[in-house]
């Protein structure tokens, strides 16, 4: 008895072992060959080809392929398991139970490797827009990339775009410029003749309740289907909001991608929280009940949450600042490994909370390029006062220091002249007068430097 259950414990850890001993040595070469293969395969994914793999299983069909072969060596290494039992067995029924075990025992892994590929498929599915043909990379110097922050609250209809960012990404070397535009900007230019038929000085808010500001555009385009005709909802909004956004920036913005700011919570939880360095104790809630501390901290769902929207002792300016440092926090932070282990949390909380119109078949490209990013400074352009006045705004001048800095070569970081946290706020409270005395504009940040 003792001696069947190690030969069947061998042959399930080194196919053909029993083979072997029962003189069936060419059946077990044959499958000890099969499984040297495999797990030679296995090594060259996980080591010298992992970058490719990990651009390989984003896509649905070899996801396929890897959902075939990881179901096939289920099947063969059960099959081996109960074969070598068949060939050592001295018949005792206990024994058959014992092989059931050990069989489940190597089937539980492989069941949940298949399931991260099904999650996986699910993810790219619902998440990010149909494939188109052509390679959206493909030729492409440079890709830019709006990011959004979106919020919803009980006591007003709709949602408000309050963070809008544009990721400027050189695709060949991973260099990043990040522009930042208030939520409060007045008068945006309208992009399209059909919205500036609306607003032709101007977008002024919808109706006399609206004050008119550059996050009211998005849920604007939502309400009137006739601004952005032809164009189904859920994607009207964002359709606006990019092609005004660009002409405000002079950039052609090629995807958005946006975050939902309480879905935002449960994704920095599903992948461990986010290390973040607080340079002052901030207070958040109604009641001002909430405290970050000083220093560095790993930030849970929600006090990442509030780091990025709390405005209390501060303002919008400072917490556009915040923002970003969690960006580059989660950008420089994330990892395979924290991936793998924590991929269905991940995977569950991306879908309620990320929206793009980023093609499927851009995820290897974005994986590509998301490997050069990390690691490297990020640079960070906020139109904020006195650089740039909400009220009135000089658009010539926003777009010209687009055009400048995309074509400086980065500078090395120097020391912060702000830092995270109520102490960032250095300029008074706005005012048209204050606002009108707007300086000739600053280097761009270092994020690496300001958010330490």
């Amino acid at each position: 008895m003792k001696r069947t259950i190690w030969i069947t414990l061998a042959s399930a850890a080194a196919w053909g072992t029993a083979h072997f001993l029962t003189g069936r040595r060419v059946v077990g070469a044959l499958l000890l060959a099969l499984q040297v293969a495999l797990a030679v395969g296995v090594l060259v994914l996980v080591g010298p080809l992992a970058d490719d793999a990990t651009e390989w299983f984003v896509q649905p069909q070899w996801l396929n392929v890897l959902r075939v072969g990881i179901v096939a060596t289920g099947a063969i290494w059960a099959a081996v398991i109960v074969r070598s039992y068949q060939l050592v067995s001295t018949g005792r029924p206990v024994l058959v139970g014992f092989v059931i075990v050990l069989c489940l025992a190597v089937a539980a892994p492989l069941a949940y490797a298949v399931e991260l590929t099904r999650v996986s498929q699910d993810l790219v599915n619902d998440v990010f827009a149909k494939g188109t043909k052509k390679n959206p990379f493909n030729g492409v110097d440079r890709i830019n990339l709006l990011l959004i922050g979106a919020d919803a609250a009980p006591n007003r209809p709709g949602v408000r775009t309050d963070s809008m960012t544009v990721a400027s990404i050189d695709t060949r070397k991973g260099t990043t410029t990040l522009f930042s535009l208030p939520r409060n900007l007045e008068d945006v230019p309208m992009p399209t003749p059909v919205s500036q038929a609306a607003f032709p000085d101007g977008f002024q808010g919808d109706g006399a309740g609206s004050p008119g500001l550059l996050n009211e555009v998005f849920q604007w385009a939502e309400d009137h289907p006739d601004i952005v005709p032809g164009v189904a909802d859920g994607k009207r909004g964002p359709d606006l909001l990019k092609d005004t956004v660009g002409g405000v920036l002079g950039l052609q913005v090629d995807y958005y991608v946006m975050v939902d700011m309480a879905g935002f919570a449960q994704l920095v939880d599903a992948v461990g929280g986010v290390r973040i360095n607080v340079a002052e104790e901030l207070v958040y809630g109604k009641q001002s009940q909430g405290r970050i501390p000083a220093g560095d901290q790993i930030l849970t769902g929600e006090q990442a949450l509030w780091f990025g929207r709390t405005r209390t002792n501060s303002d919008d300016y400072n917490r556009m600042g915040r923002q970003k440092c969690l960006l580059y926090a989660l950008s420089q932070q994330a990892d395979p490994g924290t991936l793998l282990t924590r991929f269905h949390g991940i995977a569950g909380a991306a879908k309620r909370a990320v929206s793009t119109d980023l093609p499927s078949n851009a995820l290897p490209g974005l994986i590509r390029l998301s490997k050069k990013i990390r690691g490297k400074d990020v640079r960070s352009v906020q139109f904020v006062p006195p650089l740039i006045s909400t009220a009135y705004p000089d658009w010539e001048l926003i777009r010209a220091k687009v055009t400048e800095t995309l074509a400086a070569k980065p500078a090395p970081a120097k020391k912060p002249t702000a830092v995270v946290g109520p102490a960032a706020a250095t300029t008074a409270p706005e005012t048209p007068a204050a606002e009108a005395t707007a300086t000739e504009p600053a280097e761009p940040d270092s994020l690496a430097t300001t958010c330490g």
